[in-house]
């Protein structure tokens, strides 16, 4: 395989090569197929594909979150996004500390709840010198369990109007990057609505907690291989890193290249890691009929190479 036609690969799988995604049964489909997508590219790149890439049907001057709010396209891609949120076809984790979710989809999010989320997801976060959570994000989850769904505007006022937007976002973000709360609606006039996870998706949330790491991360491993076609293991180890200790990536590569799920296919001079193709079975060519084989003469029927046997009775003297 040469670059160039792993990187048309990459496009047909991504949907940059003019096949747009413009309805919900499309996006829905894309999503499946992929597993994961970022909402906008990002800096420095992150090898993934967009969904407002997905959905223009090219990475042609795609905006980044920072500059969405000017393009009449990243508009359109948001709003068939929040579709997919109130139905629960995806899932959104805020993962890089920017306002660019990570779409996930249904059929994949109880994996990365396993590697992600909380194993006791009704216990209330708890402020305190160790803890992640900041006394204004214990405040918002308790705010967001008793009312939820909630909108960041009604939350705000619910905590007191000395909290400001930056300060309320930061908490929100504390607790959204943990999978304890989940964006399930957007409203213009009221910004984001929110509701704690478990009670959002509390199918999804009790498969994922008994998930094992291990099985959360092989199969993320493999959905992710199947998205990108083939990668180098580093740039492996950068994904699947932003969720788990990358030495576990490791190992749980060379637990799948032992086990043979996974091999290593040269790109033009580089060696990456691809899920195993599958053998092809072997299908003998059907034998002709007896009464065929019957008529052909010894010397048609004679393996190749055979010399014919001479009785040495019939020498010539």
């Amino acid at each position: 395989m040469t670059d160039l036609e792993l990187q048309q690969l990459r496009r047909e799988k991504w949907r940059l090569d003019g096949k747009a995604i413009p309805t919900i049964e499309q996006a829905r489909a894309f999503l499946e197929d992929v597993g994961v997508c970022l909402m906008y590219p990002q800096r420095p790149p992150l090898l993934v594909p967009t969904f407002v890439g997905a959905f223009v049907g090219s990475n042609d001057r795609l905006p980044e979150w920072q500059h969405a709010f000017k393009d009449p396209r990243a508009a359109e891609a948001t709003e068939l996004m929040v579709r997919l949120l109130r139905e629960q076809s995806a899932f959104e984790a805020n993962l890089f500390g920017e306002n660019n979710g990570l779409l996930v989809a249904a059929s994949v999010f109880p994996y990365f709840y396993a590697l992600m989320g909380e194993r006791n997801p009704k216990q209330a976060p708890k402020a305190g010198s160790r803890s992640p959570y900041s006394p204004l994000a214990c405040d918002a989850f308790e705010l967001i369990c008793r009312d939820g769904p909630i909108s960041k505007q009604k939350l705000q006022e619910g905590l007191g109007g000395s909290v400001s937007l930056v300060a309320l976002d930061g908490a929100l973000g504390e607790l959204w990057s943990k999978l304890r709360i989940t964006r399930v609606d957007y409203k213009a006039s009221e910004g984001s609505v929110w509701d704690v996870l478990y009670r959002w998706a509390p199918e999804a949330v009790k498969e994922g907690v008994g998930i094992s790491v291990q099985e959360a991360l092989t199969a993320l491993l493999s959905k992710y291989l199947d998205c990108v076609i083939a990668v180098e293991p580093a740039e492996l180890e950068i994904f699947l890193g932003n969720f788990i200790a990358r030495s576990k990536v490791r190992d749980a590569v060379n637990a799948l290249l032992a086990a043979r799920e996974l091999s290593f296919v040269h790109v033009s001079g580089k060696s990456m890691l691809q899920i195993t193709p599958e053998k092809v079975a072997f299908v003998p060519a059907e034998r002709p009929p007896v009464a065929v084989q019957e008529r052909r003469s010894f010397a048609e029927r004679r393996p190749r190479g055979l010399k014919p046997r001479v009785n040495p009775r019939f020498k010539r003297r």
